[in-house]
């Protein structure tokens, strides 16, 4: 069985692109804008698919927090003061906060929970998080664009040294196998 990857992605990367945006979705993004590059997926396509996924996790999230934020603060008084103080700024700058946590890295779940938590309507809430939505998807397929155009360019000019590179990483590696092997004795 020949696995052929263009044919593989071409036939299951949108597929793949939803399931890593729940595991990693920066990583996902840029890299199904990679193959829409080389034209195994289409970019809009991917645009749309990391939009969604961006702005529908927000939505739950948001949601979890508005239902049971405040059960969660009556279970867990160590993070009363926490949430008193990102509630505060939640308030004072809303619009940053929504915008802030979809690219605050460890703070994709937490950050739009503590938000619904902390009040916010929710048609603001769903606004100015399609808004963040659209603008990090747009960052992470662009990324992933012009890492995939960046990448074509480096290969096309390495075609001509692949052989020397081969060669002289071969060479490394005998060279510390041998240094590896004398420090033994």
């Amino acid at each position: 069985m020949d696995l052929d990857l263009s044919s593989f992605v071409s036939s299951n990367g949108y597929a793949l692109l939803v399931l890593g945006l729940v595991l990693e979705g920066e990583t996902a993004v840029v890299l199904a804008s990679v193959a829409a590059h080389r034209g195994w997926l289409q970019l809009g396509a991917v645009g749309a698919i990391a939009f969604a996924g961006a702005w529908c996790s927000d939505q739950c999230a948001y949601w979890l927090g508005r239902t049971q934020g405040r059960a969660l603060l009556e279970r867990w008084h160590r993070l009363q003061p926490a949430f008193a103080r990102a509630g505060l700024l939640v308030r004072r700058h809303p619009r940053s906060c929504v915008l802030g946590v979809r690219f605050a890295w460890g703070m994709r779940i937490a950050g739009p929970a503590v938000i619904g938590a902390s009040g916010m309507p929710p048609a603001r809430f769903m606004a100015w998080s399609a808004l963040a939505a659209a603008l990090w998807a747009s960052t992470y397929c662009a990324a992933g664009w012009f890492f995939g155009e960046a990448a074509q360019r480096l290969l096309a000019h390495a075609a001509g040294v692949q052989i020397a590179v081969l060669a002289a990483l071969a060479v490394a590696g005998v060279a510390v196998w041998l240094l590896r092997r004398r420090r033994r004795a």
